[in-house]
């Protein structure tokens, strides 16, 4: 009789045991699977009308690494990257925001002395102090109203200097000898002027186009390159933006056209941007295999 209550409690105790330890163990959580396609159309420029969202709009995971690379359809190539808004390119110069204030109610000349006063001051042939004048106003102003810069209040900010670099490339063709003469097609990219063009044989076919390049923490490597690959609509989920028009030539690094101003002081991750114009340009100057060649050093 003791022996048979002993193996009943036993039991008994035993099965307590294991209820216990099932209801300890964690129940298992079920894969939930790869993580949602975000979608980044939603956070582009506001007020602009949205292109849907393609698979084919794949990331770039980063700019030392290649993007998945693979030969769009001619159906994923028929699809234009969305225009941007009339004003993008517009030539708006960078200017201390109480200055800006003031213009807005009456056009003024600036007494405020601009970043690049003394080269603009060279330039211009005016007397180079690096201090502002009426005189060097005056003359400041007028080359912004003839170019079209706004506000034309004769700051020598950024793009009024940008705009100067471009127009003596433009009447010099000696100022394009840098790159190297080849009897092939080359992407030229001068950093330290911010400009790139296309020539073959010494004879330029595109450009000189203003550009962005990469900032100093994330710089465009220097070098000889080479076109990999052309995605007409490539989106960066690392960077969480369109890269429209984009032609590949050093792992993650392209030519691409930016939904913002390339005059902008702050550099790109590391890619070369350039206007949506002017990209949509290029698309059909550059070709797969055709070298790039990329020297200086962003000021």
């Amino acid at each position: 009789m003791i022996h048979r209550t002993a193996r009943r409690t036993t039991r008994l105790t035993l099965a307590v045991v294991l209820a216990l330890a099932a209801l300890a163990t964690p129940a298992v959580a079920a894969d939930p699977g790869p993580p949602p396609v975000p979608a980044p159309q939603q956070e582009l420029v506001p007020g602009v009308p949205l292109t849907p969202y393609h698979r084919w709009q794949l990331d770039t995971p980063d700019q030392g690494m290649a993007p998945f690379v693979y030969e769009p359809s001619a159906a994923e190539d028929s699809v234009e990257p969305m225009e941007p808004p009339v004003e993008l390119d517009a030539l708006i110069e960078y200017v201390p925001p109480s200055e800006v204030v003031r213009s807005a109610a009456a056009p003024f000349c600036s007494k405020r002395t601009g970043p690049h006063q003394r080269r603009v001051e060279a330039w211009l042939k005016l007397k180079v102090d690096g201090k502002q004048s009426a005189k060097d106003c005056a003359a400041i102003r007028a080359f912004q109203r003839k170019q079209g810069i706004r506000p034309d209040i004769g700051f020598a900010g950024p793009v009024t200097w940008a705009r100067m670099r471009w127009l003596s490339a433009v009447r010099d063709p000696k100022a394009l000898k840098k790159c190297p003469a080849r009897a092939y097609r080359i992407a030229c990219v001068d950093l330290a002027r911010q400009l790139m063009w296309v020539q073959k044989g010494g004879k330029v076919t595109f450009g000189p186009v203003a550009v962005r390049s990469g900032k100093r923490s994330t710089p465009t490597r220097t070098g000889w390159h080479k076109v990999f690959w052309k995605h007409k609509n490539h989106y960066s989920t690392l960077f969480r933006t369109p890269m429209p028009y984009s032609q590949f030539f050093s792992g993650g690094q392209a030519f691409h056209a930016v939904y913002s101003s390339v005059y902008s002081t702050s550099g790109s991750p590391g890619c070369v941007n350039l206007s949506h114009r002017d990209a949509k340009r290029l698309w059909n100057k550059l070709y797969k295999g055709d070298r790039v060649y990329i020297w200086g050093r962003r000021p």
